[in-house]
């Protein structure tokens, strides 16, 4: 396997085509997928693959329309917020039972949001489906490091290799999903108790950095049907650890932490050994502390132009 360059690490996460890099080609992609609406909303709220929106099992409930290859969801009497999520709560759970899509398969119960065009929220919908709708998904990643009289070094955990998506790579320290209710800043205090064992007291140290906004197209290590849309705005922390204080796996999401030096993060990244999005996650944490500059970085500007992209689709 060739070593990747950083830029290679931002085109493999950030890999759904801009328009304005070549039209032709990104129609090409686009005409591919399917815009999943809401009836009352005037806003495309995720792209679907034109092979997943045509499996999909329809009822009253849904209208699919080849023509405009649109996917829309237009529940009867449901006039609520809370309606809704009722509806379509129980279509997943008909869909799940009748096997028809594989990622389904790793149902989470956990509710993830999506948001109109006045940034109201719409819908909630189980996580595991949220790759089939093309849903923008929402989430907190942390980095903990330690400054050794050797240099600043990282705490790297190493996915389960049982897990459903992207099994035995490497991960940033913490890392989570936002549930729909939840903040950024409680999301990441319960996902540091609960996957690497750092009490509240520490987890309140960690520092808001940003965000990190890419759209990424799925591959077969993601678990489930290929070429699912996932675009994501991500909420970036960083966090300062004493040498005694030390991750430890708090569930089955990691096998272990190792403190690897930045040499060593970066030529595990070389080797394609992260998870995609957290790879994208260090090389902003490079840019950030000094560590990737334009003197050492040929594609400095595309690389940091394209760590915040402007999504398609609305956003919380």
């Amino acid at each position: 396997m060739s070593r990747k360059t950083t830029l290679d690490l931002v085109n493999e996460c950030d890999n759904f085509p801009y328009r304005y890099d070549d039209p032709e080609a990104y129609d090409g992609v686009r005409s591919g997928y399917f815009s999943f609406m809401l009836a009352g909303c005037n806003a495309t709220l995720g792209y679907m693959k034109a092979d997943i929106a045509q499996k999909m099992p329809l009822t009253d409930d849904w209208k699919l329309n080849e023509d405009t290859k649109t996917l829309l969801f237009q529940p009867r009497n449901a006039n609520t917020l809370e309606d809704r999520n009722a509806v379509l709560a129980e279509y997943l759970q008909e869909v799940r039972k009748k096997q028809v899509f594989k990622v389904l398969s790793g149902w989470r119960n956990e509710l993830y949001p999506i948001y109109g065009p006045n940034r109201e929220l719409v819908l909630s919908m189980e996580r595991s489906a949220s790759a089939l709708f093309g849903i923008v998904t929402y989430g907190v990643h942390m980095t903990a490091y330690v400054e050794t009289n050797e240099g600043m070094k990282l705490w790297t955990p190493r996915r389960a290799e049982t897990k459903q998506t992207y099994p035995g790579m490497m991960d940033n320290t913490v890392a989570g999903g936002l549930a729909t209710g939840e903040e950024p800043f409680g999301c990441l205090i319960r996902e540091c108790e609960e996957e690497a064992s750092l009490p509240e007291h520490i987890a309140q140290q960690a520092k808001a950095c940003g965000m990190l906004t890419y759209f990424h197209v799925r591959d077969a290590r993601a678990g489930g049907e290929t070429g699912l849309c996932q675009p994501e705005c991500q909420y970036i922390y960083d966090l300062k650890l004493p040498a005694d204080v030390i991750p430890q796996p708090g569930d089955d999401e990691a096998v272990d932490f190792r403190l690897l030096s930045v040499g060593e993060v970066r030529e595990a990244l070389a080797a394609g050994k992260f998870k995609p999005n957290c790879a994208l996650l260090l090389v902003e944490f490079f840019v950030r502390h000094g560590l990737l500059t334009p003197e050492d970085e040929l594609d400095y500007i595309q690389i940091v132009s394209r760590l915040h992209r402007k999504l398609e689709f609305p956003t919380r």
